[in-house]
């Protein structure tokens, strides 16, 4: 049994990879310092430790006899990093290269990292592709950019193979639902669920392409499998498809309030997956109304 490590495995998209790989009876260790994630999230068979990634003395025994390294662990959202983009920079980087060493001196077989759409900036031409010139507009996309870059170098320079999965704007159960950095779907669930004003910003057409959990956590588990994958690849995880915030609040339902367009965001993003098709197999089976629909329940 392969012993796989989850950073970050407390979270939303770091819990839902340990279920997939629970059913598949991995053996998997779980790093969060819950400053995220929360406990309840995790599944009661992971072996959990509860460390800060910046701590490389803390965090390297764990690795030791490690198989495989699925890197979710991030302070994620682009209005923190604006607000803080020391610690973001810290945790974002410094918490990937440390992941990457120790991942490297424990012989990992392979370190698949959660990459971020949000690498791409503004695009002259939809959809997004891999080959497209990156151009990150706020720190948090820097950051998330700087990790896809030391994962292709620890490749060609130690030989440990990595992937990079840039996930497009991912949704689902246990999706973040407060605070001032929460998605925008999980603001608006909350919204409805107090009977308040969905609040959508700027004139609400810009777009933005939407991935379920479950789909995300699919392709993670291919990524793994995959013999295709391993040589630092950037693989975009998308629907394919793009929704504008309006779409989005007619979905939910309610009263719409618009407010001010906040700096650093993109306009629109569409994925292109043919590479995600050609190296995983993979493909999104849940079509946005359809997760929509499961999340509105779920409240019920």
């Amino acid at each position: 049994m392969p012993k796989i490590i989850v950073t970050g495995g407390a979270g939303f998209i770091g819990s839902h990879i340990i279920d997939a790989l629970i059913k598949k009876e991995h053996e998997v260790f779980v790093i969060d310092n819950l400053s995220t994630g929360k406990k309840e999230n995790l599944n009661t068979r992971v072996k959990f430790f509860k460390e800060d990634l910046r701590n490389f003395e803390r965090i390297r025994p764990i690795f030791e006899g490690a198989d495989f390294v699925f890197h979710e662990a991030a302070l994620p959202r682009i209005p923190l990093s604006i607000a803080k983009p020391k610690e973001t920079n810290d945790v974002n980087i410094g918490g990937t290269l440390n992941a990457l060493i120790a991942s490297k001196e424990a012989g990992v077989k392979k370190f698949i990292y959660a990459a971020s759409s949000s690498a791409y900036g503004h695009q002259a031409s939809l959809p997004m592709r891999e080959d497209m010139p990156c151009s990150p507009l706020n720190p948090y996309a820097l950051q998330k950019y700087v990790g896809e870059l030391y994962c292709k170098i620890f490749f060609d320079i130690y030989g440990l193979k990595t992937v990079s999965l840039r996930y497009f704007n991912v949704y689902g159960l246990r999706q973040p639902r407060e605070g001032a950095y929460t998605p925008v779907i999980g603001i608006f669930l909350t919204q409805k669920k107090e009977g308040k004003p969905l609040t959508i910003s700027g004139d609400g057409e810009q777009t933005r392409d939407f991935t379920n959990v479950y789909d995300v956590a699919r392709a993670n588990i291919l990524a793994m499998e995959s013999e295709k994958t391993g040589k630092g690849e950037v693989i975009n995880v998308g629907g394919g498809h793009n929704h504008s915030m309006n779409e989005i609040a007619n979905l939910i339902g309610g009263e719409k309030k618009y407010i001010p367009l906040p700096v650093g965001e993109m306009r629109d993003t569409l994925a292109d997956i043919a590479k995600a098709r050609e190296l995983l197999g993979w493909q999104p089976e849940i079509a946005l109304e359809e997760g929509i629909k499961r999340l509105l329940e779920s409240e019920k």
